[in-house]
């Protein structure tokens, strides 16, 4: 049959396509029609995307069917519709824009061009475009020439088993050309590199334990009548065909998820389209529970964000919904607004056709848009669709001062994925990407009136924000009229976590020195943010008042952390366990071990308890090091833990104690709960209660200097415990400078260190974003200044972040997104003419990764 020459625009997710040659023959043994390949990418639309979404997909395209030429194809084309989601990825020799087959409109286009094929890595991209790990591990079990499926399915068996050992769950797939892939749903803590050495040694295991069967060598001369279990894939630059895509072969095959039932079937066969798409219909996805594991990391996932519009091609003119449930009221159009602003073929936006439904995600996203004027825009999934606002001085940093917002129309879901350019002459014509995105607490609704919300971002940690209504009343978004779509936005501190929303812990036992409870209120399951100190001199603490008022610690430098010891509720001593978190609210649990020592040291009839203190390592002369402490930072791999603490050991000092048998100890005083925490704590060689100095501050001052400390901690003896907040009732006396700092960039070095970073470049946040302070090139090993450069490249991004970086600084500068915290010494802050506010000799003192950007305040 000769090909039509009939083209039909179809609607998908909003999206016109303009399909052509659908009765072309794709597959001349069968023939298939590529109009026959479409309707199976929309058969299986639901179960293939969330095998391919987010992830970078290279084509293998037939554009005169499979018996002509195949075009293997990675970067994208001028061809390419605007709307198609893409990242970027730099190779060694190229950088590649890459598409992201997140929804039926995408996967419609690949069908149109005739891209069968759709192979994909490993891991995915986060909503802000940074590179994640692995999500699952891949073993392509590939016979050699004498073998086929059934000795794939045994070999599978064989791994299934060592899988099963490792606390792994593989699914099989059944690859369409000639053997099986076995697949297994990581938690995304490993790197491609860490993941691709233990399917290698999973290879080499299997060859050894079975060398009849099993080869792991690629050698072709090796593999006769033996099974290759290639572990190659799991390297962040291979990919492996998607599941449900089809297979460029004479016969439409298809990469199909199988049971493990099936593979003992000695028929056992691949499958074509329509066995899989009968399949489907029947079974659903055998592969389904590769997804479960990993898709709360990347929340609000792509189906929360599309939920409105995934429906299969129908011909321009609508797609094929019904009007709804009889005798039902219509559902107010909440979207009409952001339509009628926008035109569908001019913008790569998402335009959906129908009413936004109901929904009740919690997802949120900040986008950063550079339209006439640099602003960004905040949304909050409310109701089926984004209840949008523009900030154009972003974020507030500081609680005591606002910022304006201003309300938009509402936007859909799906634009909570959109990055890209909006053309110049559209409505918001320019350039936007995603600064944030996560979910969301919610605290309190009132439309046009007032909204509290706890953030969870993946790039800017956790934050309350507050948005208050200072205009008239009206619609959101549906009028123009002076101030009504005024708002303020506030940053909030921390909700009260001694009585949050939840259950109650279970209350137990009193210590003995602890006063009548009826002052104390029940704590929930979240851990409060520790109190904060103010950095103060000798001098501005004398003038606080009576120096009697004051109690002095030592400053330990190290890293912050909430403890929290629970047990089983009848108190036996069986089961208790340590919890720990950073201030920045990052579990720091597994990172050190050696602390579950904590568990012993408290009575296990006074569980919960809860404490504050500082995790240390101690040098040879017993003082702590904090560059010693950096090398058991951001480890959570047991071996890599191990290997670590058999060098470094670290200890608890515990200075604070927050509640104790589930009963909260915050609005006690400094000495009471000082008091209670000397008893409740039996002291060992890993925990420890130093001891509040016995003296004036001039003699702890003295002491600490002689004794090789930070400084000092004055707390005043009357102050309870605010959680989350920076309080003058605690002030810090340093005995030299140090700065907390956000890193925006580096510059590489000089010479033949031109491959190396030369200096971080440093910023500091104040009310009006990331203020630039200055660079460090000193306190480098010639390691770090390695690691630096691989640890940085996953996070860089072409815009500068800060504010007021020179010329000069800007010049070479290789900008990365800011979200890292490290810490410098200094000398002090220079002052014009040298530049007002810059980091004067700094010097590297390391990582902070206890601590997020919003925790960066200006020490002095």
């Amino acid at each position: 049959m000769a090909p039509s020459t009939a083209a039909q625009t179809v609607s998908v997710d909003g999206h016109r396509l303009k399909l052509t040659n659908l009765d072309k023959v794709l597959y001349p043994a069968t023939g298939t029609t590529k109009g026959e390949v479409l309707a199976y990418l929309a058969a299986v639309a639901d179960v293939l995307l969330p095998h391919a979404s987010n992830r970078p997909a290279t084509r293998k395209r037939w554009p005169n069917g499979v018996e002509g030429s195949v075009f293997f194809q990675k970067n994208l084309d001028a061809g390419t519709p605007t709307w198609v989601r893409r990242r970027t990825i730099q190779h060694k020799h190229s950088t590649n824009a890459y598409p992201l087959v997140n929804d039926l409109a995408t996967l419609t286009w690949l069908g149109q061009i005739a891209a069968l094929e759709i192979h994909v890595p490993q891991w995915q991209f986060g909503r802000t475009g940074v590179q994640k790990n692995p999500d699952r591990l891949v073993l392509d079990l590939d016979p050699g020439e004498g073998a086929g499926l059934r000795e794939c399915a045994e070999v599978a068996r064989l791994a299934r088993e060592v899988l099963r050992g490792m606390g792994l769950n593989p699914l099989p797939v059944t690859s369409g050309s000639k053997g099986i892939h076995l697949y297994a749903a990581l938690d995304g803590r490993q790197t491609t590199d860490e993941v691709s050495a233990v399917a290698h040694e999973l290879a080499r295991y299997l060859e050894a334990e079975h060398p009849d069967l099993v080869v792991s060598d690629m050698k072709k001369s090796l593999r006769g009548g033996k099974v290759l279990v290639d572990w190659s894939q799991n390297n962040g630059n291979k990919t492996t065909i998607a599941p449900y895509s089809l297979r460029g072969r004479t016969h439409p095959t298809v990469a199909a998820p199988r049971t493990w039932d099936e593979l003992d079937d000695p028929d056992l066969a691949h499958l074509d389209k329509d066995q899989v798409m009968e399949r489907v219909e029947r079974i659903g996805d055998p592969l389904a529970a590769l997804t479960a594991g990993h898709l709360a990391s990347l929340e609000p996932t792509p189906e929360r964000m599309a939920t409105f519009a995934r429906k299969g091609a129908t011909p321009s003119g609508g797609t094929g919904s019904s009007s709804g449930e009889t005798g039902t009221a219509p559902r107010r159009d909440r979207l009409e607004t952001y339509r009628a602003k926008r035109d569908a073929s001019r913008t790569p936006e998402p335009v959906p056709e129908d009413v936004a439904p109901s929904s009740e995600g919690r997802s949120f996203v900040i986008q950063e848009h550079h339209a006439r004027r640099l602003h960004w825009d905040f949304r909050l999934e409310h109701d089926g669709v984004l209840v949008s606002w523009a900030l154009p001085r972003g974020e507030p940093t500081d609680t005591r001062k606002n910022h304006l917002a201003v309300q938009t129309e509402d936007h859909p879901l799906a634009y909570g994925s959109f990055e890209g350019t909006i053309p110049a002459g559209e409505y918001g014509g320019g350039e936007v990407t995603i600064w944030d995105a996560g979910t969301y607490e919610l605290e309190k609704w009132r439309d046009d009136e007032e909204v509290i919300v706890t953030l969870h971002g993946e790039q800017h940690g956790t934050r309350r924000l507050a948005l208050i209504h200072t205009g008239g009343h009206g619609a959101s978004g549906t009028s123009d009229r002076a101030g009504e779509n005024s708002w303020l936005i506030h940053l909030m501190a921390p909700r009260d976590e001694a009585h949050p929303t939840g259950h109650a812990a279970p209350r137990s036992k009193a210590p003995r020195q602890r006063p009548s409870e009826t002052d104390d209120e029940p704590v929930g399951v979240a851990l409060p943010r520790p109190m904060l100190a103010t950095a103060g001199t000798v001098e501005t603490l004398t003038a606080e008042g009576d120096p009697d008022d004051w109690a002095y610690e030592m400053k330990w430098d190290g890293f912050r952390v909430v403890a929290q010891v629970t047990g089983p509720a009848d108190g036996s001593a069986d089961g208790a366990s340590v919890r720990l978190v950073s201030r920045s609210g990052k579990d720091m649990t597994l990172t050190y071990p050696e602390l579950q020592d904590l568990a012993a040291r408290v009575p296990h009839a006074d569980l919960p308890v809860v404490v504050d203190g500082e995790i240390v390592a101690l040098d040879a002369r017993g003082r702590p090091s904090f560059r010693r402490l950096q090398q058991r930072a951001n480890l959570t791999k047991a071996g890599d833990v191990a290997a670590a603490r058999a060098k470094v050991g670290v200890e608890l000092m515990l200075f604070d104690v927050l509640s104790v048998g589930g009963r909260s100890l915050v609005r006690r005083t400094y000495d009471e709960r000082r008091e209670i925490l000397e008893d409740l704590v039996d002291q060992s060689s890993t925990v420890h209660v130093p001891p509040a100095f016995d003296g004036d501050l001039a003699e702890a001052v003295a002491t600490s200097r002689q004794l090789g400390l930070e400084g000092v901690v004055a707390k005043r003896r009357t102050s309870t415990y605010t959680a989350g907040r920076r309080s003058r009732s605690w002030i810090k006396v340093k005995h030299s400078h140090t700065q907390e700092v956000v890193v925006v960039g580096w510059r590489p070095g000089h010479g033949d260190r031109s491959h190396l970073v030369g200096s971080l470049l440093l910023a500091v946040p104040d009310d009006e974003g990331l203020r630039y302070v200055g660079r460090v090139g000193s306190g480098f090993t010639e390691k770090d200044r390695r690691d630096l450069v691989t640890r940085l490249g996953r996070i860089e991004r072409v815009t500068n972040p800060a504010l007021d970086v020179p010329a000069a600084d800007a010049s070479d500068a290789r900008w990365v997104t800011p979200h890292l915290v490290g810490e410098v010494d200094y000398a002090d802050w220079t002052s014009a003419p040298e530049g007002d506010g810059r980091l004067r000799h700094a010097v590297w003192r390391g990582w902070r990764p206890d601590k997020s950007p919003e925790d960066v305040r200006r020490e002095g």
